[in-house]
């Protein structure tokens, strides 16, 4: 018991004294872009072959049939699934100077609703708010034509420090027949908010802060049958990077966060889908 103490000490010490170097700031270089780019477009080009057929819709669909069984179970018995991902080139990782990329698939079961409800309740940004805080602090719709949307939320992190973010979003919804629809969310703009709630609140320059949040796609997909809807997650962020001679003891921790996050957001999805059916007015 001791040592382990002392290894959760030992661990939450050199992540605050990594986040406190990164309260200096750090800058978005070009570079750094550029391939976050690259990488998101190989990671649509494989979306696309995917979109085109129905029985590999969803992440689990996809995989080895004895995994595939098991996993629509625990979807079926209230689970929700959280995995890793990493897009690759000719099976090659590709290098982010600068930056790193966080990549994650979520997916969850909601028993009893349609397709139509569940893209009603997604496309209610007004009300989010009210749902999703303290992760969501603020939400409103800035403009809509037809289902494309382009919207504004105030984004609460707390890991071991705390980080708030003004952020827009441009997000668009996409059938594909009565059972099937998709949609993408692009931010395209995120601004670190220091003093959030003082007199002092201002914003950081964007691209040029504390590096913890400079990219945010969402993919979300969305397959109504047995007797529900399956939401399907898929997150790519852009960070600056965790420092080579201690990313080993540092990765496994940042690692957690986003897991646990998309398991916390789709258990509040599900809840407030199951107890509440129509959006606010």
């Amino acid at each position: 018991m001791r040592s382990q103490r002392a290894w959760a000490a030992i661990l939450c010490f050199s992540c605050i004294c990594i986040f406190a170097a990164s309260a200096l700031g750090t800058e978005l270089r070009e570079k750094t872009l550029e391939a976050f780019n690259h990488y998101i477009a190989l990671t649509e080009k494989r979306m696309a072959g995917e979109l085109e057929n129905p029985s590999e819709f969803l992440w689990i669909d996809r995989q080895p049939i004895k995994s595939r069984d098991e996993f629509y179970g625990e979807l079926l018995s209230g689970a929700i699934i959280v995995q890793h991902l990493e897009t690759r080139e000719n099976s090659a990782r590709i290098p982010i100077p600068g930056g790193l990329v966080h990549h994650w698939v979520a997916l969850v079961f909601v028993p009893g609703v349609t397709l139509s409800e569940v893209l009603a309740f997604m496309q209610d940004y007004n009300n989010q708010q009210n749902i999703y805080a303290p992760d969501i602090q603020r939400t409103r719709i800035l403009s809509r034509e037809g289902e494309d949307f382009k919207i504004y939320m105030r984004l609460y992190r707390k890991a071991i420090v705390t980080a708030v973010f003004n952020a827009e979003f441009d997000v668009q919804y996409f059938s594909l027949d009565s059972s099937h629809a998709y949609s993408r969310s692009y931010s395209t703009r995120l601004a670190e908010v220091v003093d959030p709630g003082k007199p002092t609140e201002h914003e950081k320059p964007v691209g040029n802060d504390r590096g913890f949040l400079w990219r945010l796609n969402t993919y979300s997909n969305f397959e109504e049958k047995d007797g529900g809807v399956y939401i399907q997650e898929e997150s790519i962020a852009l960070s600056r990077p965790v420092p080579v001679a201690l990313a080993w003891l540092v990765n496994p921790y940042l690692k957690s966060i986003p897991r646990d996050y998309m398991t916390h957001l789709l258990q509040v999805t599900r809840t407030a889908l199951t107890g509440t059916r129509q959006p606010s007015k």
